[in-house]
């Protein structure tokens, strides 16, 4: 099933991976204006899960021309999801109380590329090839390359591993999923089914802190829905590729083009790159094109 290095019919399916790092990239930095402006409550963290999570199903939706799949596997497989992915917005979300954005940075991209990768080398017979030793290794000095001493609190620990714990395992249930011989629904069955479950547990959670609700205003409602559209359709996209394309090879390139993207628009930002984050930058470049040509 797996072609690697790339081979030309793969092209499709790392176009596809292309297209959901530069969405990544961009969801990455609506996510700081949203807690920047509207703070890490959990209440606030409900409000941009729940209204996030609604755009992203009609798209899919859309994308899907509103067909609806079933089975209780998938179900069960999206309440997983769900799950993570809420666990993963708040730490986010808190963590960036605490800690600068190079040091979430390193927290977040490692545990999305260090879990998937094992998982898929452990347990799905993933050849470990010598492009994907050099792309792992590389692409972690590049991460520690951005690395800024924080004036965080350590009471934001917890925060940090659970970002490393719950961006990774977002990979990892996706493999699950992708790999599993229960009778299951398509790709986007499976990401339609898992945001409208986010939904559901959002909209729980705000029943019980309808009290604390703050006003969210015009420009952060447009934040929490282009949120939730790149996330739900990006990880849409990395489903459908991991069919065809390893995780361990897949989620070591979303790590190092999502730090290259993220790079280049940041010239667009108040704040421009350093010199180590270029230089990070170039490190990631290498450590993706080993895969390619090794």
């Amino acid at each position: 099933m797996y072609n690697c290095p790339l081979e030309r019919n793969d092209f499709l399916y790392y176009g596809l991976i292309l297209a959901a790092v530069v969405m990544f990239g961009v969801q990455f930095l609506v996510n700081e204006k949203y807690e920047t402006k509207n703070g890490n409550s959990l209440a606030s963290s409900m409000i941009f899960i729940f209204g996030g999570s609604i755009a992203g199903l009609f798209v899919l939706l859309a994308i899907n021309s509103f067909r609806f799949e079933f089975t209780l596997y998938t179900l069960v497989m999206s309440v997983i999801t769900a799950l993570n992915m809420i666990a993963c917005i708040v730490c986010s979300l808190k963590a960036l109380a605490y800690i600068n954005l190079s040091l979430y940075s390193i927290f977040s991209m490692l545990g999305g590329m260090v879990l998937p990768f094992v998982a898929g080398i452990l347990f799905y017979g993933e050849p470990l090839t010598k492009g994907k030793i050099v792309c792992f290794i590389v692409i972690t000095l590049a991460l520690c390359l951005t690395f800024q001493k924080s004036d965080g609190n350590k009471k934001g620990y917890i925060y940090y591993a659970g970002i490393f714990i719950f961006n990774g395992m977002s990979g990892v249930l996706s493999k699950i999923f992708q790999e599993s011989e229960f009778p299951k629904t398509s790709s986007a069955g499976y990401s339609i089914l898992s945001a409208a479950a986010t939904v559901v547990i959002a909209g729980i959670f705000l029943i019980f802190l309808r009290k604390q609700l703050p006003k969210i205003d015009k420009a952060s409602v447009f934040q929490l829905n282009a949120y939730g559209i790149l996330n739900k359709v990006a990880n849409y996209l990395l489903l459908i590729a991991l069919v065809h394309v390893p995780a361990s090879t897949q989620y070591p390139m979303v790590t190092g083009g999502v730090m290259i993207v993220s790079t280049v628009l940041g010239f667009f930002t108040a704040k421009k790159p350093s010199a180590r984050e270029i230089a990070s930058v170039a490190l990631s470049f290498a450590g993706i094109m080993a895969l390619v040509v090794i």
